[in-house]
């Protein structure tokens, strides 16, 4: 018997694909993206993440980053991770750094779904990893919310 491939049937199977998966990541998720880019258990410190404590408007929410390091060929910021755990994927951004940069810092705009924790993981160049994060209140959702 040959199945015939239809707009109809194919869009049906489209449609129960995206029903059947979430609509925002998990917190789990999150800590999954991740522990795949940056190996190891990050410990806080060395990082300071600002943001709103509350964006009125979810598609353009102001964030900056900076890691305290020397930027030098013996210690540096070799990766910035950015993750929001609320919105439909996990990663948000991810910087890359060398000790020609100068200094470990970011400014970013970023768009938020909804009330959720943005967490942002430094990667030095030894492999040390640092944490920090931030929950942000979003009164109106920036991704169709």
């Amino acid at each position: 018997m040959t199945t015939l491939l239809t707009r109809r049937t194919a869009i049906a199977a489209i449609a129960s694909v995206i029903a059947t998966r979430s609509a925002f990541a998990t917190p789990e998720q999150t800590k999954d993206w991740l522990a795949s880019q940056a190996k190891g258990t990050p410990q806080e410190g060395k990082i300071t993440l600002k943001a709103p404590e509350i964006a009125e408007n979810g598609n353009a929410v102001p964030v900056s980053v900076s890691v305290e390091s020397e930027m030098t060929d013996k210690s540096f910021v070799k990766a910035i991770y950015i993750a929001a755990d609320g919105n439909p994927n996990p990663p948000v951004a991810t910087y890359e750094f060398t000790p020609l940069a100068g200094k470990a810092e970011i400014q970013l705009r970023v768009r938020l779904a909804q009330t959720q924790k943005l967490v942002v993981v430094a990667e030095m160049n030894d492999g040390t990893l640092y944490t920090a994060s931030r929950e942000i209140k979003v009164t109106i959702g920036g991704c169709g919310g």
